[in-house]
């Protein structure tokens, strides 16, 4: 690998494991300690990441997203059950919003397989879009916008505003953050405007996140977790966690990855 590819590659596997050791990287790479440390010296520098004794962590201030492609091979087996899971909440004939993001690209398939029919489904994702492109029983509207070439998405105030003028049945969210302190946010602020439109909008609000993207925070706020309906995240969630979301009144689904797409709700 070239340095970038390597520093890539860290940056990776340390956002899928939240910490790796020096030891771990080096034998995956098959490079010298010393090679290790150096990338992981610059990343520390751009602020992805936080040096510890013998390896380096995940910074839980994010800086910036992995690209759609590399997301996408994270955790694919829980973000199927998720997106399963969620296609048992919506009903024939209503309008859904379907978030940019990896997680709510299962969901798209999930619906696309579902027995609902005359649905409406609004995105501002690329990849969903095409997806549902061909689906005779859905309805589509992409939100347009500035496009956000490593996400696949179209992001700030042009989606926003078309966003802000549909009346939405249910809302899938995505979120590269979160936790029951800051509740959900983004490092990017026009992916924030977008999720802050279609909140207000928005009967049900489900974000569809798994757990190791919780602890994590970004510099724009979008809500309170106090604000969605629902949370569908998988049970590796901590047990303080889903007390405190259960006390805020939401509901929790939780998926087990060992024993295939079901879910348990703790409600408040």
């Amino acid at each position: 690998m070239i340095p970038e590819q390597r520093r890539d590659f860290i940056y990776r596997y340390v956002h899928e494991k939240n910490a790796a050791s020096f030891n771990e990287l080096a034998d995956l790479m098959s490079v010298s300690h010393m090679t290790v440390r150096r990338d992981i010296q610059l990343l520390e520098e751009e602020g992805k990441v936080i040096a510890i004794n013998g390896g380096v962590k995940l910074n839980n201030l994010l800086k910036s997203e992995l690209p759609w492609r590399e997301k996408a091979e994270l955790n694919h087996d829980v973000k199927r059950k998720m997106g399963q899971l969620a296609a048992m909440l919506i009903e024939p004939g209503q309008t859904l919003y379907l978030d940019a993001g990896t997680s709510l690209f299962e969901v798209a398939k999930a619906v696309a397989a579902s027995h609902c029919f005359n649905l409406t489904v609004v995105t501002n994702d690329f990849s969903i879009s095409h997806y549902l492109m061909d689906m005779p029983h859905i309805t589509l509207y992409h939100a347009g916008g500035l496009v956000d070439q490593r996400n696949r998405s179209c992001l700030g105030k042009s989606a926003a505003s078309f966003l802000g003028t549909i009346n939405i049945d249910v809302a899938f969210l995505s979120s590269s953050s979160w936790d029951t302190e800051r509740g959900m946010s983004t490092p990017n602020e026009g992916k924030a405007s977008v999720k802050e439109a279609v909140l207000t909008v928005s009967r049900r609000r489900v974000l569809v996140c798994d757990s190791s993207k919780f602890g994590k925070y970004g510099m724009f706020h979008i809500c309170g977790l106090q604000q969605l309906t629902d949370i569908i995240s998988d049970n590796r969630l901590p047990e303080n966690a889903q007390q405190t979301i259960a006390s805020q009144g939401v509901k929790l689904h939780l998926v087990d990855g060992r024993e295939g797409a079901r879910h348990a709700e703790v409600s408040g």
